[in-house]
């Protein structure tokens, strides 16, 4: 999943945990892993939803302003369903250092 930069940050510090996507099919699977500059997302959940169900509250839920602000990003391609996906953030993995041999 792609976020505009605005919103990384937020995801990062575990601050946006949903977005509205309107796609014509779902582009993400519940467990799947997708690269976030240094992280990934894991996604939680995804669940159809109407445009009853953007609301204030989860525009700013989503990291945004208000609903306008949403709709704006929301739309990618000519997808016409819309979907609420839940996610999580993880940090990159450090790598182990291996101590040398003796």
């Amino acid at each position: 999943m792609v976020f505009t930069k605005r919103l990384r940050e937020g995801v990062r510090r575990g601050e946006i945990t949903c977005s509205v996507r309107i796609w014509k099919q779902p582009r993400v699977k519940v467990g799947g892993r997708y690269q976030m500059e240094e992280g990934e997302i894991e996604v939680d959940s995804i669940q159809p939803i109407g445009f009853p169900d953007i609301t204030q509250q989860l525009a700013r839920e989503s990291g945004f302003l208000g609903l306008i602000d949403l709709l704006k990003v929301a739309k990618h391609g000519a997808g016409e369903n819309i979907y609420l996906v839940r996610f999580h953030y993880l940090p990159p993995r450090t790598k182990l250092r291996r101590r040398p041999a003796k």
